[in-house]
């Protein structure tokens, strides 16, 4: 366990940031899974809709250090190849 001051201090930061990290992996998360719910019952107007939603949150994961890049685009690039074949 941590002994000194700053040691201790860094567990602290690290349980908050934990935290906080978690949410963001969870609500990035729930929008792909609407995304692949619109996909699979075929609805494509509001599968498009989630995929706009859906896009910025991935990204914005990238920039807070979820995802790395290429993982996000992999994510995109795969949501929206599927919504190109729903839709034609």
């Amino acid at each position: 366990m941590a002994n000194t001051p700053s040691a201790k201090k860094r567990v602290r930061q690290l349980a908050r940031k934990t935290e906080v990290n978690k949410a963001r992996r969870s609500r990035i998360k729930t929008f792909i899974k609407k995304v692949e719910e619109s996909l699979i019952s075929g609805d494509s107007s509001n599968a498009v809709a989630a995929f706009k939603q859906a896009q910025p949150e991935i990204q914005r994961g990238v920039t807070k250090g979820i995802f790395h890049k290429n993982t996000a685009s992999r994510k995109i690039s795969r949501l929206s190849k599927r919504l190109k074949a729903l839709s034609s």
